[in-house]
């Protein structure tokens, strides 16, 4: 078991259920939602958009996880965050920078893991595109390795999330590649300081015998020496809940969850998204929320904290 700092345990704390594992409600999509429905092309109405659903589903979470660019801020100043929810801020812009096939990642411009502390965050969120092999893996590691030690100077949790990519830009991984890749992952990355991995299923969406899920979703657990979290990557819901309760019984201490969701409010108006939320998207996050809480391995297992009466003279 490894000893963290006290901030840390404050923010697994706050981000996680009683029992210490984790649905965290994911919201900082940007880009992909603009594209998604025109109508949420500004600022103002993607802003909107977040709020309605933190609104109406964050009390079914145990965090949740926005944007500093047109939510984070704006979520706490309308009162949309549950005081026993914690807050995740994402720190890196939206796509990626370099080759499509050697992809490189930067820090919002403005943006900082100081800020997101200052502002009251429980944790951060860095999202990184990686590939063992790729030319840029190296460049990769160093940026992964430089928030870290922000977040250790700041004293708060860092969330990872590596996206998998090919190496050939003209197909995508194939299954058993993805395996590769995802478990490569864990094992190269969550030794640099990640306090939680934000994993991808390890296995294509077409892959169907559940035995090679656990198989797959074992590796991870052996490979990562931090919690992982399972994230949803916009497969539907009810393949999701398969996912989630394989991961979980396979070690992942919870779930990152988005559009899995929430999606078909994107194109809704506002009385039909409403209702949409208060009524299927409430309802599929009180399910996971719950399937979380019974199978998810607890982040307690992971670490504990010493705390000498004298401590706070060397903090």
């Amino acid at each position: 078991m490894k000893n963290i700092t006290i901030g840390k345990l404050r923010g697994l704390q706050q981000i996680s259920s009683d029992r210490g594992t984790f649905t965290a409600l994911a919201l900082d999509h940007r880009q992909n939602l603009r594209k998604a429905n025109p109508g949420l092309a500004s600022n103002e109405e993607l802003s909107r958009f977040k709020l309605d659903v933190t609104s109406t589903l964050a009390s079914s979470a145990t965090a949740v996880l926005l944007d500093p660019e047109v939510s984070a801020a704006q979520a706490i100043a309308q009162h949309v965050i549950p005081k026993n929810i914690g807050l995740v801020v994402a720190v890196e812009s939206t796509g990626y920078t370099g080759d499509a096939t050697a992809r490189q990642a930067q820090v919002i411009p403005g943006w900082s893991v100081e800020k997101a502390k200052r502002m009251g965050a429980s944790a951060i969120k860095l999202l990184v595109y990686y590939h063992p092999d790729s030319p840029t893996a190296p460049e990769i590691e160093s940026f992964t390795k430089n928030i870290v030690d922000d977040c250790v100077k700041h004293d708060l949790v860092l969330m990872l999330e590596p996206l998998s990519y090919s190496l050939d830009e003209n197909k995508k991984l194939s299954s058993a590649e993805k395996r590769y890749v995802v478990v490569e992952t864990a094992r190269r990355l969550t030794p640099l300081g990640a306090d939680i991995l934000k994993a991808e299923f390890p296995l294509d969406v077409t892959e169907l015998d559940q035995k090679n899920w656990a198989d797959a979703c074992a590796e991870i657990s052996a490979a990562s020496i931090a919690p992982w979290i399972l994230l949803s990557a916009a497969v539907d819901y009810e393949t999701f809940v398969q996912q989630v309760t394989v991961a979980c019984n396979a070690g992942a201490s919870g779930i990152a969850v988005g559009r899995a969701v929430w999606k078909e409010a994107v194109m809704m108006a506002d009385d039909e998204r409403m209702n949409f939320l208060h009524t299927t998207a409430r309802q599929r996050l009180a399910r996971l929320t719950s399937l979380c809480h019974a199978l998810a391995k607890p982040y307690t297992d992971f670490y504990q904290v010493k705390v000498p009466f004298d401590w706070y003279k060397t903090y």
